[in-house]
C-alpha cells in the first residue's frame, strides 16, 4: 500500500489494548493509522482515549440489546468502517460476538486479542477461569475472527505462568503486559498480508 493502512478499533471498555496500538504507531513499531474507534458502550473510556488523540470516536447503536450484536447494527458498523477506508478491524475488549454482516464486509481482516491460550478458556473472564481451573500457565492469543466464540485461526500467543497465590486480578495484570506487546506485533503481521 502506498498509504498507511487504516485500522478500525472496536472496544467496550477502558481500551488498554487500543492504547498499546496507538503507542506502537507513535513509536514507529506499527506502520498504520487509527481511522476510527467505535464502542457499544457510550461511557467506555476507549472513546475518551480516541478523542484525546484527535481520532473519530463513535458509539455503536445496538438497539437496546445488552449482549446481542444485531445484524442491522453490524451492517451499520461495516458501512461506517468502509467510509473511513478501514483496511483491518481490531477488536480490543469488544464484548459482542461478530457475525456474518461484519465478517463478510472484512473477510480475513478482523482480528481479536483474548486473555488465554486458546482453545483453553474461551469467553468471558478467561483469567478467572484459568485460576479456578488450577491451570499452570495462561497467556493471551491473537486470532482472526470467525463466527464462533474465540474460535478463529490463531496468529500468535504469549505465555504467562500462573503463580502460586495468584488471584484472578494479579494474573490478569501480567497477561495484559503481554497483550500490549503481542497485539501490535500481530497486527503488523496481518497488515503485511494485505499489501
Amino acid at each position: 500500500m502506498s498509504r498507511l493502512p487504516k485500522l478500525g478499533i472496536l472496544g467496550s471498555g477502558s481500551g488498554s489494548n487500543c492504547q498499546s496500538i496507538h503507542d506502537a504507531i507513535r513509536s514507529g513499531a506499527l506502520k498504520a493509522e487509527i481511522a476510527v474507534v467505535m464502542s457499544d458502550n457510550p461511557d467506555a473510556y476507549i472513546l475518551e482515549r480516541a478523542r484525546s488523540w484527535g481520532v473519530p470516536a463513535e458509539v455503536i447503536d445496538c438497539a437496546g440489546f445488552k449482549t446481542k450484536f444485531p445484524e442491522e447494527s453490524q451492517e451499520a458498523v461495516a458501512a461506517r468502517l468502509k467510509e473511513y477506508g478501514v483496511d483491518c478491524v481490531c477488536l480490543a475488549g469488544f464484548m459482542r460476538l461478530v457475525k456474518s454482516p461484519l465478517l463478510q464486509a472484512f473477510p480475513s481482516r478482523i482480528v481479536n486479542i483474548h486473555p488465554s491460550l486458546l482453545p483453553a478458556f474461551p469467553g468471558l473472564h478467561a483469567w478467572e477461569q484459568a485460576v479456578h481451573a488450577g491451570a499452570e500457565e495462561s497467556g493471551c492469543t491473537v486470532h482472526y475472527v470467525d463466527g464462533g466464540m474465540d474460535t478463529g485461526p490463531i496468529l500468535g500467543q504469549a505465555r504467562v505462568p500462573v503463580l502460586p497465590g495468584d488471584t484472578p486480578e494479579s494474573l490478569h495484570a501480567r497477561i495484559q503486559v503481554e497483550e500490549h506487546r503481542l497485539y501490535p506485533a500481530m497486527i503488523a503481521r496481518v497488515l503485511e498480508t494485505l499489501e
